[in-house]
């Protein structure tokens, strides 16, 4: 049978996640480990790698989308879009630094054709041209999505 403090617990992480994140941690502090709501617990870990995954993507889709402006409507090339490309190259960087194992996540050739697919088709939103502008598969390298250095030309 579940202790009263415990099914409080889970209760709370219904009603208030905060205040749940609160007791949990003050719960782990104390080393109360009879009294955590595990479940739930193992649930929220689980989500931060995923969020952690979730951010890498998400900044590598910025970086790509508007390399893609960039490489195909060099007419319309702008510091905005410079700043965009170095900020989440630094996000990156940032991520990598802090969690290195996401870096496994750049040499899998499909979760780069994921986030290349959802960048392309951002770009062809944003620039109003048809899909047959833009390459099919992923044609910047991991150096160069990284590189901070790196502007594609149109010719490339």
């Amino acid at each position: 049978m579940k202790s009263i403090e415990l099914q409080m617990l889970q209760t709370l992480y219904e009603q208030d996640f905060y205040a749940w994140v609160e007791q949990t941690a003050a719960l782990l502090q104390s080393h109360q480990w009879d009294t955590l709501d595990l479940e739930h617990l193992i649930e929220e870990v689980v989500d931060l790698g995923k969020s952690q995954q979730r951010a890498l993507q998400s900044a590598l889709r910025l970086v790509l989308s508007h390399l893609l402006k960039w490489k195909y409507q060099p007419e319309r090339r702008s510091h905005s879009w410079q700043v965009t490309i170095t900020r989440e190259r630094l996000n990156i960087d940032e991520l990598l630094q802090e969690s290195p194992s996401l870096r496994r996540f750049l040499n899998y050739a499909e979760w780069i054709n994921t986030t290349y697919q959802r960048a392309r088709r951002e770009a062809m939103v944003e620039t109003g041209l048809s899909e047959e502008n833009f390459a099919m598969v992923c044609a910047f390298s991991v150096d160069e999505i990284l590189d901070l250095d790196f502007y594609p030309n149109a010719d490339e």
